[in-house]
């Protein structure tokens, strides 16, 4: 399996690294919550000495606005736990970020991002795919209304085809169009004998449980705490802007 590397841009040795923020969803589902907070201690043994926080835009404890507070006036660059520009990462999370005394920097969400691939590769050869004449791939995502969440999607989509060799037809558990069974359904009619569903969700819950459910052949684990996750996280902190942003929708480059 290709594997992506990224060179980490050296800090300065005399100011102290901003605080990394990651904000997650949050998610009922308890394995959500487990799952996240395992992520984040692959960040910290890859970057000793950073200090790195979790914040909740909703459902769980701590929410980003309380995280924030505690943070005061410092300097922190906050990591959307998310794979596609949207709401949350257009408005949510800047407006949270402005009402807060934190000088605040908000990055790109982790996708699209050849790393993302290489999680997504490395989670349905764990589920017992391998290429063969006939396969396809759904990969199911949540779902926004807003149209540069579908482009982002499309695009990991085309990557992630580019890498396996097969069709890659992107699909969500809600909102958007198609459904993941419609999708599966569309891939059988035209012919394709084994199709593989890629679970695009950072952590376990409702959306990945139904979607691996509609599976005809297998489901991938969603991508979790696999090693390309973490070294997102770093990339896209290490990437953020210089400057503070001033309104909503001042996001790092995808």
């Amino acid at each position: 399996m290709t594997t992506t590397t990224l060179p980490t841009p050296p800090g300065s040795p005399h100011d102290p690294d901003p605080a990394l923020v990651v904000v997650a969803h949050g998610s009922r589902d308890p394995r959500a919550l487990r799952t996240v907070r395992a992520l984040l201690d692959q960040v910290r043994a890859l970057r000793p000495g950073l200090p790195v926080h979790l914040g909740h835009i909703e459902l769980n404890d701590p929410l980003l606005p309380d995280t924030l507070a505690a943070l005061g006036d410092r300097e922190a660059v906050l990591v959307p736990l998310l794979l596609s520009r949207g709401y949350h990462v257009k408005r949510d999370i800047p407006e949270m970020a402005a009402a807060s005394p934190v000088r605040a920097r908000v990055a790109a969400p982790l996708g699209p991002h050849p790393l993302l691939v290489d999680a997504l590769h490395a989670r349905l050869t764990e589920a017992g795919w391998h290429r063969r004449r006939g396969d396809a791939v759904v990969l199911a995502a949540a779902g926004s209304r807003d149209p540069d969440s579908a482009v982002d999607t499309g695009r990991t989509a085309r990557l992630l085809a580019a890498r396996l060799g097969v069709p890659v037809v992107p699909a969500y558990a809600s909102t958007a169009a198609p459904t993941v069974p419609d999708a599966i359904a569309a891939l059988t009619a035209a012919g394709h004998r084994h199709i593989a569903v890629a679970s695009y969700f950072t952590a376990p819950g409702r959306f990945a449980t139904e979607t691996a459910a509609a599976a005809p052949w297998i489901a991938a684990a969603p991508l979790g705490t696999h090693p390309a996750m973490a070294r997102l996280i770093l990339h896209r902190y290490e990437e953020a802007p210089a400057t503070a942003p001033t309104a909503p929708l001042e996001l790092a480059s995808a």
